[in-house]
């Protein structure tokens, strides 16, 4: 077991986890991702909630995806770093937390499997040659 830390810019939320229950990475070129990350994309780690251990506040944004399920995008209320993410609704998400990569302390481990919304990547953030891409959504 690895433990790894992480927070915002100000220190004011810190968080822990645990990355052998690390799903592995995605990059996520949706527009509510390119907005909320003011990037191309969002590089996130989903992590079962119960192997994360967050210590602060967070203020969360929810906003109805294309799915119809509701996500909630978690950040600093000091300072706006953007820490967490959650899929509100679909069974198959309930439990799983999305740590945002940028936000860890050192995240030379995370290995990203898969770019997500290359519907929508820009042509200066265009979706990783070589990775498992999907026009949108994660597909079963």
């Amino acid at each position: 077991m690895s433990k790894q830390t992480g927070g915002c810019l100000c220190g004011q939320v810190k968080y822990s986890l645990d990355t052998d229950s690390a799903l592995g990475g995605v990059h996520c070129h949706c527009l509510d991702c390119q907005k909320s990350t003011g990037s191309g994309k969002a590089t996130i780690v989903p992590i079962p909630e119960k192997d994360l251990h967050l210590e602060g506040t967070l203020k969360y944004y929810s906003v109805v995806g294309t799915s119809g399920a509701s996500v909630e995008r978690g950040f600093c209320e000091n300072c706006g770093s953007p820490i967490i993410s959650a899929v509100v609704g679909p069974a198959e998400w309930e439990g799983i937390k999305f740590i945002k990569a940028g936000s860890l302390d050192d995240s030379s481990w995370i290995i990203v499997g898969a770019s997500i919304w290359k519907s929508t990547a820009t042509h200066w953030s265009p979706a990783e040659a070589g990775l498992t891409t999907f026009e949108h959504n994660l597909e079963g």
